[in-house]
């Protein structure tokens, strides 16, 4: 690995927002998917919260969230759980979607804690998800159409909540857990290691300065010797 390259991966690391969030509610176009994670690595999500639906675009929708490499990818059963993972983690739930409520989105406090609910395509948020919210945002529309595209809305709201981190200086050093960062740092810069580590249970190794395995041949050897227990017990 470069310098070059490490210094990036530490320079993204280092601006993850861990109380941004997003929720995709049934959203099942692989295109869409790819486009709203990529919106978020974009703006410095690292977990995105998904619940794929439950019919025949099913396996394409899981197959377009496990190709990202950036992003941390987590799967629900329903909406309404997925709500109650991000409240639980302090987060406010504000969903996009238009009702009576309903704020534009550059009249919403960003800076606090927060996750995004997206609905699918066609119909926008469920009934239930739609109760369970803190609140609903949208983006004014002057024109025939309702509505904004789902990753096009995505990447409009995202980036308003990108700015007022921005301007609230969320950007300007880490945030994430320590432990969190280490891990993910390992898996971004050595993801084969890490398959390694995650198959035979062995915890990633230190990194040096420069984004290689601190102490390689101790590391090494623990790898192969898990490999070998795991082989012996099979």
């Amino acid at each position: 690995m470069t310098p070059e390259r490490y210094r990036r991966l530490l320079d993204t690391l280092n601006r993850r927002q861990p109380d941004l969030t997003v929720i995709m509610e049934g959203v099942h176009k692989p295109h869409n998917i790819a486009a709203v994670v990529r919106t978020c690595d974009a703006v410095g999500i690292l977990d995105v919260h998904a619940v794929l639906p439950e019919n025949r675009a099913k396996v394409a929708a899981g197959t377009a969230m496990g190709s990202q490499r950036w992003i941390n990818l987590h799967k629900h059963k329903d909406g309404v759980s997925a709500i109650e993972q991000a409240r639980a983690q302090g987060m406010q739930v504000l969903a996009a979607h238009f009702s009576d409520t309903a704020l534009p989105y550059r009249e919403v406090d960003f800076t606090k804690p927060t996750a995004l609910l997206l609905g699918t395509e066609r119909f926008g948020v469920s009934e239930a998800a739609g109760a369970a919210v803190d609140g609903h945002v949208i983006v004014p529309m002057m024109g025939m159409v309702a509505s904004f595209n789902v990753s096009v809305a995505a990447a409009i709201i995202l980036s308003e909540a990108c700015e007022q981190r921005r301007a609230a200086g969320f950007y300007d050093q880490p945030r994430l857990d320590p432990e969190i960062y280490r891990n993910t740092l390992f898996r971004w810069a050595h993801p084969k290691l890490a398959g390694y580590c995650d198959r035979y249970g062995v915890p990633y190794p230190e990194l040096n300065d420069s984004g290689e395995v601190r102490h390689a041949t101790r590391f090494n050897a623990e790898l192969s010797a898990a490999k070998a227990r795991q082989e012996a017990a099979s």
